[in-house]
């Protein structure tokens, strides 16, 4: 049974994950947030909330202790946060890291030119990629609400594929990396509609 962190655990993918974690799989999770009131516990037996700002290092730490995954889902001061999670994996010895980041931190969608919106995802990508974690960062397309699970992915360096993604096929992605060892280790990959 994994112990699964989830920071930012109030947002659109993070919720949705949260369920097919709790419906798919045993693993114990431990949902992060700055408003603990905002979510309530789906499954108090294996579900605690945790109140706490990722640049909080202190807090961060002590809730992430015995965690064999941290998935994180992010906004705002991206590549703070990011320092501050490696920070506190390697102050607890948890490797296993997902991140969510965003298509286009590369370049890498074809016909497609970013602004500076982009700038925190890839100084976020950057810091975790020159840490020591097992990491896989995940760089979705827009999100859409259909019910299949069916994705593409590319790896750093290959032209993006597709545009949207199913938050199904992306809470499925991330399920898979939690539970899977070894998959997709210090990879960054671009996750489409299939």
């Amino acid at each position: 049974m994994k112990n699964v962190l989830i920071l930012g655990a109030n947002g659109q993918l993070a919720r949705n994950t949260t369920r097919v974690f709790l419906r798919d799989t045993d693993a114990q999770l431990t949902l992060y947030l700055r408003r603990a009131k905002r979510l309530s516990n789906p499954d108090p037996a294996r579900v605690t909330i945790v109140e706490g700002d990722v640049l909080d290092l202190p807090t961060l730490t002590t809730t992430m202790k015995g965690t064999d995954v941290v998935y994180a889902n992010l906004t705002g001061a991206m590549k703070e946060q990011a320092e501050s999670i490696v920070k506190a994996m390697n102050a607890t010895g948890a490797k296993r890291l997902i991140f969510i980041s965003s298509m286009g931190i590369y370049g890498e969608v074809p016909g497609e030119r970013y602004t500076s919106v982009l700038n925190p995802y890839r100084d976020s990508a950057a810091v975790i990629e020159a840490s020591n974690l097992d990491y896989t960062i995940l760089r979705p397309g827009w999100f859409t609400h259909d019910e299949a699970v069916a994705y593409k992915i590319t790896q750093k360096g290959e032209p993006f594929k597709g545009h949207d993604v199913s938050l199904n096929s992306l809470s499925n992605l991330i399920v898979k990396l939690a539970l899977t060892p070894g998959m997709e280790i210090r990879r960054s990959l671009g996750v489409s509609e299939g």
